[in-house]
């Protein structure tokens, strides 16, 4: 390994540890059943500086690195994944406002949303535009020193609770290249035309906020543009790598959290007189989890590090998102194994972290673009 953790990250990580067992855990399944984002949970997250770990402190932030951001995600979810994304995706998006802002934007919005007083995401995704960006149909239209936007935005993050979202839209309809003529915009929420209607009865993460945005004729000052007009794109591609390495620890922090479940309860429970955990087929089951967790977990602080040190390792991101994705599910699974017919009744937490998993193969990329992108790194292709 080329890295390791500094007496400030093993602190940290004992810190977040026991702010999820003693904050979180307790209230975990009622957040989940109620589908309810935990405004409560925020506040004190707010208080031991968990909203913004890497944000440098000249912009409210702590001030610490990448590697310490994961970890942070990491306990969050270990204590439950949804309350975990409400909190750690708070800044989503805030990775453009630093590098690509004005020195203007990052005072009016960063260094609020840092200090966790405001909430902001990204709006990319859309219906017919998922993995493929360069699809986007949204569209904003100059009008003097304004633009006005139009279209549609699906699965966004922290869409009914932010203050302002960083939303995609195509400035261009014709450009050279496909991918460009996308540009960046900082929307606040109150405007006119703007709509976000929550998307319910989700599978998993149910804490958290998800939205479908409608812009209909949103109007927004030209100075609210976030770095090149029409290059969106290609500043958004700078951010993937720290992206897929948070969802890489989200799901570390699953697969760490479902078998925490699964080797309390093979402890405890008794089958033909013998606890669980005596029987070969589980120590099998309980060994084999411990280490893909282990390898799930280097792999994603190896690409932390590396990007602590001001890399951009997309392979290694998207290694560590495709693996740990992969390990989350079926740890979870081996967990909801263990526990029997008890791990499909929802009173045990393994079973809110089965439904919770899936969606680390699924958001800031499929696993099946992540072996594209690890294919062509191969190939020398990027």
């Amino acid at each position: 390994m080329d890295f390791e953790l500094s007496e400030e990250h093993k602190l940290l990580r004992r810190t977040v540890r026991k702010f999820a067992e003693e904050t979180i855990r307790p209230v975990a399944e009622k957040y989940d059943e109620e589908a309810k984002y935990p405004y409560e949970i925020v506040e004190e997250a707010k208080k031991l500086g968990l909203i913004a770990p890497a944000i440098p402190e000249q912009y409210g932030g702590a001030g610490m690195d990448f590697l310490a951001q994961a970890i942070v995600i990491e306990e969050l979810f270990r204590g439950d994944p949804g309350i975990g994304l409400a909190i750690s995706a708070r800044i989503f998006g805030s990775d453009m406002l630093l590098e690509f802002g004005t020195e203007e934007q990052k005072q009016k919005y960063l260094v609020p949303v840092a200090k966790g007083d405001r909430v902001m995401g990204a709006a990319i995704t859309e219906p017919e535009a998922g993995s493929d960006v360069a699809s986007m149909k949204t569209r904003a239209e100059r009008r003097g020193d304004h633009y006005v936007l139009n279209g549609t935005k699906t699965f966004i993050t922290n869409g009914t609770i932010a203050d302002f979202l960083i939303v995609f839209a195509r400035t261009d309809l014709n450009p050279p290249e496909r991918h460009m003529g996308i540009t960046a915009f900082i929307v606040e929420t109150d405007r006119e035309g703007f709509l976000a209607e929550p998307l319910k009865k989700k599978m998993g993460i149910r804490a958290s906020d998800l939205a479908e945005i409608t812009l209909k004729d949103v109007q927004v000052p030209a100075e609210n543009v976030v770095g090149q007009e029409g290059m969106a794109f290609y500043h958004l591609m700078q951010f993937f790598a720290r992206g897929r390495v948070a969802v890489a620890a989200q799901a570390v922090g699953i697969a760490q959290g479902a078998f925490d479940e699964a080797f309390k309860y093979a402890q405890e429970r008794q089958q033909f007189g013998r606890p669980l955990a005596d029987f070969q087929a589980i120590q099998f089951k309980l060994a084999d989890m411990a280490t893909e967790i282990e390898a799930a977990r280097l792999l994603t602080y190896q690409a932390a590090w590396k990007i602590s040190q001001g890399g951009n390792p997309a392979k290694e991101a998207s290694m560590a998102k495709l693996y740990a994705g992969k390990v989350a599910r079926e740890v979870a699974n081996e967990a909801l194994q263990i526990h029997g017919g008890y791990g499909f009744i929802k009173e045990y937490p393994v079973e809110r972290f089965y439904r919770d998993a899936k969606i680390t193969e699924l958001y800031e990329g499929t696993s099946e673009i992540q072996r594209i992108i690890i294919a062509r790194a191969l190939l020398g292709k990027i």
